[in-house]
């Protein structure tokens, strides 16, 4: 079985770099207007558009 260096790993990592760090997991609290029951919605979203979600109906 063939080794592979801690650096190669590394340079692997930063080259994948975009890939799922950027996105984060949210949860939004939503209430029913009828009975005031809450719902939760989780999404996986990218973090840069977190406040678009959260400013979203």
């Amino acid at each position: 079985m063939a080794k592979v260096s801690k650096n190669a790993r590394v340079a692997q990592r930063s080259a994948n770099a975009g890939s799922g760090r950027d996105h984060v997991k949210v949860v939004k609290s939503i209430k029913d207007p009828k009975t005031g029951k809450y719902t939760y919605k989780e999404v996986m979203i990218h973090k840069d558009k977190v406040k678009e979600f959260f400013a979203s109906k």
